[in-house]
């Protein structure tokens, strides 16, 4: 049920259970769809129990819906606060991996907070947004539960904005997705290329075998300047069209032979949000979030963003 009549333009969806991650959450999802100018879904998947409940006493006859205080809270929480958008809040029915992607079809962000109730709490990434990551409809943004105070406060729009880029890899919708936050920030955006340097040489490899074909040299650690060089030509080419469309994005690029999730984790610690794509598709069909995703995921210090391909067809 709606509180206030929201815009025909794709909102934010946050998703909340009451949990003290699921509020920070909140709080940033709040943020954004007011930097955004765009309207605010709340949406809470009852419990189990709230929902056999419902089932059984809807199975007897008309009667009025059984309260959500979970959403009961939240919404208090929210108008307290004040918000300049307009806020709808659902209470959704059936498994929160399957009612939250279909709340946010259409949606322009949806958000959650790294864990909610339950689980372990040395847990850094709960089950659920880590299902959600690979199946969300929509960039999934993951607030993290051990973020830095520094790193949240000015809200959704403080912050630089991070790239994680792969010049053949990385979709286009990926990188637009992080030069229209840097715009909407009014903040840099660093977009960062890093690569595995070349191995060092080792010594004479010797066939045991005349059958065995011993394969050609690698290159050498003397060549990690030539690799530099090359992997910031692709870098600049593949980030040339979208400078051309967003001038006033301040761009600051960065390529370095190191490993690409610890560079980004590190990066993290004074940035805003941070911005990667779901990756590849699964020779089966399914989606897959990549292994720098996951590191991020799991150790971000700022928002993460998850941006996923577009549909084929």
């Amino acid at each position: 049920m709606s509180d206030t009549n929201t815009a025909s333009e794709p909102p934010v969806v946050v998703g909340v259970d009451g949990s003290e991650h699921s509020l920070r959450a909140l709080a940033w999802a709040l943020s954004a769809a007011e930097h955004l100018e765009t309207p605010l879904v709340v949406a809470h998947v009852r419990s189990d129990a709230l929902q056999l409940g419902a089932a059984r006493i809807a199975s007897l006859g008309p009667s009025p819906e059984l309260p959500d205080a979970v959403m009961d809270g939240v919404r208090k929480a929210v108008e307290e606060r004040g918000h300049d958008m307009p806020v709808r809040y659902e209470s959704l029915d059936g498994s929160v991996t399957d009612a939250l992607p279909a709340a946010a079809r259409g949606a322009r962000l949806l958000v959650t907070g790294s864990r909610g109730h339950g689980g372990f709490a040395s847990l850094l990434l709960g089950s659920t947004s880590r299902t959600l990551a690979a199946t969300a409809p929509c960039p999934l943004v993951v607030v993290p539960h051990e973020a830095r105070a520094a790193a949240l406060e000015g809200g959704a729009g403080a912050g630089r904005v991070l790239l994680g880029l792969h010049p053949e890899e990385t979709p286009d919708e990926v990188v637009a997705f992080a030069f229209e936050a840097a715009h909407h920030r009014g903040a840099p955006l660093e977009a960062v290329t890093a690569f595995r340097p070349p191995p060092q040489p080792a010594g004479p490899v010797v066939a045991p075998a005349p059958a065995l074909q011993v394969p050609p040299t690698l290159p050498l650690a003397d060549d990690t300047e030539a690799f530099v060089r090359e992997a910031d030509r692709e870098q600049e080419e593949r980030l040339r069209p979208f400078v051309a469309r967003r001038p006033e994005v301040e761009l600051v690029r960065t390529v370095v032979p190191a490993d690409a999730a610890g560079l980004l984790v590190e990066g993290s610690r004074d940035a805003g949000l941070l911005v990667v794509g779901r990756h590849h598709r699964h020779r089966f069909g399914s989606l897959l979030v990549g292994s720098v995703a996951h590191a991020v995921l799991h150790h971000a210090h700022c928002p993460v963003a998850v941006v996923p391909p577009v549909a084929p067809g």
